[in-house]
Parts: structure tokens; C-alpha cells; sequence
């Protein structure tokens, strides 16, 4: 089973490189035993575009893809941290022991497929990806527990919602356009995990099941 994995840019921003790299060591492992597509957040790289279009006023379409190219950026350096990645601008079929790490602006680029807003951020499109790609399972990878009812995080993380339940909720942590985005992918399970605990990742490509928040269909 394929598994989309969105490795958010914020995990070095806000819990260090070091928590970055123990979590790219652990997808690198985890490749070698399960079909996994990663894709990248827009890190500190995306951060730089907002600040420019809070100086600037970029028209939203621009500031949108501008903020697409910093995910390629973030998707340079995984493939840099991660064990056995390569970087890949398609979705052509896996190779074998192969950590395939999506650079999203060329494929994005063809076929225009969201929003072109703030609205829709790495969530979103990792969601898209993995419709596109036929994965059942999309993992977002963030520096929290998980989806909680109150932002800043308070408290321990939702176990388990719809996604209709994230719609009418709006929580933080994860990009408005995420419901939209994921009824539309038709993946079957969606999760949200700490990515300061990189060994959640791989209990649940081992096991099915983690802790953090478990959205479904």
C-alpha cells in the first residue's frame, strides 16, 4: 500500500535540525519495508515568500506558486537527509528500495489542480498527490501530537475525526483547504503525527495504527 508522506516544513523551524534529520534517517529505514511517495512542506523557504508578499502585495496566484518553488527547495534538502531518496517530478510507478522525494512545481505546473491562494498549502497539496498517486494513506508529519481542539496545542491531540468533523471544526495545525482537498483525494485514512517522535512513523507503517490524529474518509 502506498503511503503519502508530507514531511512539514516546520519541524526544523520549530523543534531544530537535529529532530529534522532523526526524522529523514527514520523514512529512509522505513522505505526499505514500505512503498512511500514524500513530499515537502515549504519550511522556511515558504516563510521567506510570505514575508516578501507582506512587503510587497503579490497577487495571490503569484505568491502561491512562488510558495510551491520553496517547496521544491525543502524537497532538494530531503533528498539530501533522506537515506536512498530521489528526487522525482512525476508519478510515474516506484522503482524498487527507492525513496522517491516529489519536487511538486513541474506537475502542479501541468495540470493547475487547487486554489491558487494561502488557503492551500503543502496539506493540501500533498492530499492532491496523493489522490493523484493512488495512495490510501497520506501521513502529515508536523512538530505537534497531533489535531486539537484548541490552538496554540493545549492539552493531548483529537484521536480521531471525519472530515467532514475537520471541515465544520477548523482547527489549526492543518491548512483550511485540507477537507476540500482530501474528499476530493478519496484517501481512505489521513494522518497527523509528531514528527519530534520519528519512531511514530514507522509503528504505524508496521503495526496500521500510532498516536496522533486518525482522520478518515
Amino acid at each position: 500500500m502506498l503511503t503519502v508522506v508530507k514531511v512539514g516544513g516546520g519541524l526544523a523551524r520549530d523543534a531544530g535540525d537535529g529532530a529534522l534529520r532523526a526524522l529523514c534517517a527514520e523514512i529512509g529505514e522505513a522505505g526499505t519495508r514500505h512503498p512511500l511517495l514524500v513530499v515537502p512542506g515549504g519550511g522556511e523557504f515558504a516563510d521567506a515568500v510570505r514575508a516578501y508578499d507582506r512587503r510587497v502585495g503579490l497577487e495571490a496566484r503569484s505568491a502561491h506558486w512562488m510558495a510551491i518553488l520553496a517547496m521544491d527547495q525543502f524537497g532538494w534538502a530531503l533528498s539530501e537527509l533522506i537515506p536512498g531518496a530521489a528526487r522525482r517530478s512525476d508519478l510515474a510507478p516506484l522503482q524498487a528500495g527507492e525513496v522517491p522525494v516529489l519536487l511538486p512545481y513541474a506537475l502542479l505546473a501541468e495540470r493547475d489542480p487547487l486554489p491558487g491562494s494561502w488557503a492551500v498549502t503543502g496539506d493540501s497539496i500533498a492530499a492532491w498527490v496523493a489522490g493523484a498517486s493512488g495512495a490510501r494513506r497520506l501521513v502529515l508529519v508536523k512538530p505537534v501530537a497531533g489535531l486539537h481542539a484548541a490552538w496554540p496545542p493545549d492539552g493531548p491531540p483529537i484521536a480521531q475525526m471525519t472530515a467532514g468533523e475537520l471541515a465544520a471544526r477548523r482547527l489549526g495545525g492543518v491548512d483550511p483547504h485540507l477537507p476540500v482537498a482530501l474528499r476530493g483525494a478519496g484517501v481512505a485514512e489521513t494522518w497527523v503525527i509528531d514528527g519530534r517522535e520519528p519512531h511514530r512513523l514507522a509503528e504505524l507503517l508496521d503495526e496500521g495504527r500510532t498516536a496522533g490524529t486518525l482522520v478518515t474518509a
